[in-house]
């Protein structure tokens, strides 16, 4: 039986199996199955296509961070790359324009973004249908993913892009959880809870070790973790990423159907043909990426607010984390740091390596003679 023969019969009994606690134990246990089907079968696919992104797929990252398109055909993603950067993408009223990665670059608030166009995916992607899984792949490498959504067509597309991606390994504006899983040799399953399970209990936290061949381990569960949080945890291959919906075409929908949209997480509408509130999408995705900008300042010298050090992705960056950004030797020599901004009581403020910055701040590092 082939792999994608074995993922339908496991959904097919997850989905026609009551959920109880009688059954929960072997419900983890075929997700544990699934999930390492699908792990395989990805592996598979890799290797028979050479490891290789594709052609025309096969783009250098710059700058500061990447953010890719992603969405269905024919929603607006080419328009809104040439749009937003001065790379044209081309773009026309049948689906399919796009057949390879457009790069373009955008400047922001002094950060450089590299912007992916990426092919428009359908339902099944991820199992590989047309080029989903060179665009999910490419998806994967990215800091942030836009999802563009057609406004004059239902939110059903944001559930199936969501589900494709998903089924990658990638999760939407999620942070890890909060399990410890510890491998060892010898003394059999350890396990212990802060919080009250509701999804799952120890003997289900067992039955997907066994899946996985796992017996002896220290477990420890400080959320109300579900059974694909601990799967995630196990496999070790996930990525968490941020994510922005962009509402295209509002200029096609009257202000009663914006405001109904209203209620989407995370969305920000758009018109990529008009240009509207397109400084509101790079402003939302900016916050997301988790931006700190520190201006470097040269002894003697006015601070260079024009290309400041971009630290990214890190909720207290701190000015060792800056030394190691500007230069890998630079903390070999420090000796302290002016700092003006926020983050000091007073301007300037001496201070150390594990002094925390915030964005915007100054920074002049002093060396030891």
């Amino acid at each position: 039986m082939s792999l994608v023969s074995k993922i339908e019969d496991i959904e097919a009994e997850i989905a026609r199996t009551q959920i109880n606690k009688a059954t929960m134990a072997h419900l983890c246990q075929l997700r544990a199955k699934l999930a390492k089907h699908k792990r395989e079968l990805m592996a598979m696919d890799t290797k028979s296509s050479g490891g290789g992104a594709g052609e025309g797929f096969d783009v250098r990252s710059t700058g500061d961070a990447r953010v890719g398109f992603v969405g269905f055909p024919s929603v607006g993603k080419s328009t809104l790359l040439t749009s937003l950067t001065d790379v044209y993408s081309e773009a026309a009223s049948y689906e399919f324009t796009t057949l390879t990665c457009v790069p373009g670059i955008k400047f922001w608030k002094g950060a450089k973004i590299q912007l992916l166009d990426l092919p428009g995916i359908i339902e099944g992607a991820k199992d590989g249908k047309g080029r989903g899984r060179q665009v999910i792949a490419v998806a994967r490498t990215c800091s942030c993913i836009i999802i563009v959504l057609d406004a004059m067509k239902p939110l059903g597309h944001k559930i199936i892009i969501e589900k494709e991606l998903e089924g990658v390994g990638i999760r939407l504006n999620k942070k890890p959880p909060n399990i410890l899983v510890k491998k060892k040799d010898k003394g059999g399953i350890n396990f212990s809870t802060s919080v009250k399970l509701t999804y799952m209990d120890e003997d289900s936290v067992r039955a997907i070790l066994a899946e996985y061949r796992i017996n002896s381990a220290d477990v420890r569960i400080n959320c109300d973790a579900t059974p694909d949080e601990l799967i995630d945890v196990i496999e070790g291959n996930r990525i968490y990423m941020p994510c922005v919906y962009a509402l295209n075409k509002i200029d096609a929908i009257t202000m009663e159907e914006l405001d109904v949209l209203d209620a989407v997480p995370h969305y920000c509408p758009i018109s990529s043909n008009y240009k509207w509130n397109l400084d509101g999408l790079m402003d939302m995705v900016f916050e997301y990426l988790n931006m700190t900008r520190v201006y470097t300042k040269p002894r003697g010298q006015m601070p260079d607010y024009s290309a400041p050090v971009i630290l990214r992705g890190v909720a207290e960056p701190t000015v060792e984390l800056l030394c190691t950004k500007i230069h890998r030797t630079l903390l070999n020599d420090f000796k302290y740091a002016w700092v003006w901004g926020s983050s000091v009581k007073h301007n300037p403020g001496r201070m150390g390596k594990g002094h925390v910055l915030h964005d915007e701040d100054v920074v002049q590092i002093v060396k030891k003679i």
